[in-house]
């Protein structure tokens, strides 16, 4: 009788055993069913995706090769700037130079125009001006003897200023 006991024990148990098992397997099919669901979902917000991010990449590769053409158009307008910049850099240091050496120039005309004048005049040479000896030399005579006075000092200027720039265009640059 014991056996026969053991054995409706072992029975039942056995039965509540497989109940349970199989809630579990039918819990366990709903979660792999969701899980189905939801990778399908997945699949499908993929596909999506992805058409969308090879149109993004088209139009980035559009864009792209569209700034570079740009870019290339604007290359020539940016060596342009480079190179004024270069000549004006260039034209400020020859107009330094410039500057300098008619500062010089100058200065060593109005001495030589003072000492000599000073010192030379006569009758023959009544404006006090130095025997000429180059044409432009002559030249400043001429409007020294033509106009005289004040209005012949500010043509002297005139003509020294047009000599020294004469002079300078001459010389030999760079």
């Amino acid at each position: 009788m014991i056996i026969d006991i053991s054995i409706a024990v072992i029975a039942i148990a056995f039965a509540v055993l497989v109940v349970f098992l199989v809630k579990v397997l039918l819990a366990a099919k709903d979660s792999l069913d969701n899980v189905s669901a939801t990778l399908k979902d997945v699949q499908k917000t993929m596909e999506e995706l992805t058409y969308e991010v090879k149109q993004t990449i088209r139009t980035v590769n559009d864009i792209t090769a569209n700034v570079d053409h740009k870019l290339k158009q604007v290359d020539p307008v940016v060596d342009s700037v480079n190179n004024l910049g270069i000549v004006l850099s260039e034209v400020t240091e020859v107009v330094k130079e410039l500057t300098f050496k008619t500062k010089e120039v100058t200065g060593a005309v109005f001495e030589r125009m003072k000492s000599t004048g000073s010192h030379h005049e006569s009758a023959e040479n009544p404006h006090g001006m130095v025997k000429a000896s180059t044409p432009e030399d002559r030249t400043l005579q001429s409007y020294a003897a033509t106009y005289g006075g004040k209005q012949g000092a500010w043509m002297n200027v005139v003509d020294i200023a047009a000599n020294i720039w004469q002079r300078m265009r001459k010389s030999p640059s760079r």
